[in-house]
């Protein structure tokens, strides 16, 4: 099976602001902890959106900074499990494409990797540890 679809990420200097904003549009964004690093919502059709802080980025990519002109939107595929997403970075990687994150277990309970596409925008590759 091929990785699906599953996740529009953005990286927000005001996690407030930006949820407020996106709640004022009409998303259903669940109740959330001021001071939560990441934040999920449900859209119809079955795909997410999520919102995470400044912090949490550079938490797992101390290097990252706010691009110029740049992405601030993340685009992510769901994998079948963790073996896959190891898989997908290897072949992704061995054809050229650069390799922003080798694959590793994030703390949110995931197996996480990400590559650039062509353009230089990351594409997360995921699959739930348990």
């Amino acid at each position: 099976m091929a990785p699906r679809f599953d996740l529009i990420g953005l990286i927000t200097d005001d996690l407030a602001a930006s949820l407020a904003f996106y709640r004022r549009l009409g998303l259903d964004i669940p109740d959330t902890d001021p001071d939560a690093p990441h934040v999920e919502a449900q859209l119809p059709g079955g795909l997410r959106i999520a919102w995470d802080t400044v912090a949490t980025i550079t938490s797992f990519q101390p290097d990252w900074t706010p691009p110029r002109g740049g992405h601030r939107i993340g685009i992510a595929f769901r994998c079948d499990d963790p073996a896959e997403v190891d898989t997908r970075y290897a072949d992704l990687t061995a054809a050229g494409h650069p390799g922003a994150n080798p694959p590793w277990n994030a703390p949110w309970g995931q197996r996480y990797a990400v590559v650039l596409d062509p353009d230089g925008n990351h594409v997360d590759l995921f699959a739930p540890l348990s």
